[in-house]
């Protein structure tokens, strides 16, 4: 259980924009401004999604058939991540606090540090998203489903490469029923 908090705390410190705990690497310039969605529903946004490709974060190391489910309680979301590691269902869960238009700060249970999580872009139907953070230490491609199609891809790199992510060090999120 130590152990799991403390992969959980590096997790939000490799993502937190304020702490200097970990020395994480950005993935965009931060001279490029960064936009969260401006219009933004966090009902449709809820429910499942499938993490497609992300930004190396030491707490994936060895993950598969990473996920993230949403679910609205009142006026924040709970959050539970999971991913397959050395053949075992890893999880961790924690809230979600809508701070602003398309703007959310994720807090994990047992963690004392939050990070600022950005909807950068989710599609009309809201099937694909893309997740930053302000100071680039991650980003992730979502998607409804485990596969997701060229366009949307496409898309998703697009406003990667708008807001100043580097993509090629984009990784695709390996997914063992593909």
């Amino acid at each position: 259980m130590r152990l799991r908090l403390l992969v959980a705390a590096l997790t939000l410190t490799a993502c937190s924009t304020e702490s200097p705990l970990i020395p994480a690497p950005s993935f965009r310039d931060t001279d490029v401004p960064i936009a969260s969605k401006a219009v933004f529903d966090p009902a449709r946004f809820a429910g499942r999604w499938y993490e497609i490709a992300s930004y190396p974060t030491p707490f994936q190391s060895g993950c598969t058939d990473t996920q993230a489910v949403y679910t609205p309680t009142g006026d924040a979301l709970a959050v539970r991540n999971t991913c397959i590691r050395d053949g075992k269902l890893s999880a961790i869960e924690g809230s979600a606090q809508v701070t602003g238009p398309g703007r959310l700060t994720v807090r994990l249970n047992g963690v004392p540090l939050a990070a600022p999580y950005w909807v950068l872009w989710v599609d009309e139907g809201y099937r694909t998203a893309v997740v930053g953070v302000p100071s680039g230490r991650a980003g992730w491609i979502l998607n409804r489903d485990p596969s997701i199609l060229a366009d949307r891809l496409a898309a998703a790199r697009e406003v990667l490469a708008f807001n100043g992510y580097d993509l090629s060090r984009l990784q695709a999120t390996p997914q063992s029923n593909r």
